[in-house]
């Protein structure tokens, strides 16, 4: 029997997580077409109720963030002859966080973990002080720099084994956002950031496997940011014990 190349079997999550499953749905191939593109489609043309994010298109917010056959992905910039098997592909929400409806779910968890780990910045002078400047080739900004790019798409939180296991872990976003902080020299509350990762859920339950690193869509290094706060606080614990 030959296998029809115009027409994509896709598998779309529906529902919520405690009440759905996935629901197949024929979709015309077309050349260059991504994901995003496929879930679009969906909803225009076979099922209007089908709820999904996306914004810009062009990989520079985030919120398309899915499940692409079992791995987090920004699905506008998914091309779908990348992950097709079989002319089929498997399309849903993304994991370690509560299912909406369908493709959508809740940000909530993910930014207040975010805020938790210090995320907010303090500004170390006010609007009427000079600006002091700033170098970019100084270590400690160029740490900083290294992870300013994260957009809080959580793909990282989604593909993280400890979030998964543990619903305390605060999550490769927000403990690089912490580190970013940590080594912003215009960053007033340096030593909080400290007690916020070090205490439960913080840095050092991070078992270091390293999938936030790899399937970060900006390129990003959670991992070694991680790695960081943990030297960090550990030397923070040793100078106390020895003060």
């Amino acid at each position: 029997m030959t296998q029809d190349t115009t027409v994509l079997e896709v598998s779309v999550w529906r529902g919520t997580a405690l009440d759905g499953a996935y629901e197949l749905f024929e979709v015309p191939a077309h050349e260059n077409q991504t994901i995003l593109d496929v879930v679009s489609w969906i909803q225009q043309y076979a099922d209007a109720s089908l709820t999904y994010r996306f914004a810009c298109r062009v990989g520079m917010c985030g919120s398309c963030a899915m499940m692409v056959n079992d791995q987090p992905r920004w699905t506008c910039r998914t091309h779908v002859k990348k992950v097709l098997k079989d002319r089929r592909v498997r399309i849903g929400p993304l994991r370690n966080l509560p299912v909406i409806k369908d493709l959508a779910v809740d940000m909530d968890r993910f930014f207040d973990k975010w805020v938790a780990a210090g995320g907010a910045h303090v500004p170390s002078a006010g609007r009427g002080d000079p600006i002091p400047a700033v170098d970019p080739e100084e270590s400690a900004r160029v740490k900083a720099s290294a992870g300013i790019e994260c957009i809080n798409c959580s793909i990282c939180y989604a593909a993280c084994d400890t979030v998964a296991g543990n619903p305390d872990y605060l999550g490769p976003a927000a403990l690089q956002r912490a580190w970013t902080l940590l080594n912003d020299a215009k960053h007033d509350a340096r030593a909080q950031i400290l007690d916020a990762v070090s205490g439960t859920g913080g840095c050092h339950n991070c078992h270091s496997m390293g999938s936030c690193t790899v399937f970060c869509p900006n390129d990003l290094d959670p991992m070694s940011a991680i790695a960081g706060l943990k030297r960090e606080t550990a030397r923070g614990f040793f100078r106390r014990r020895g003060g």
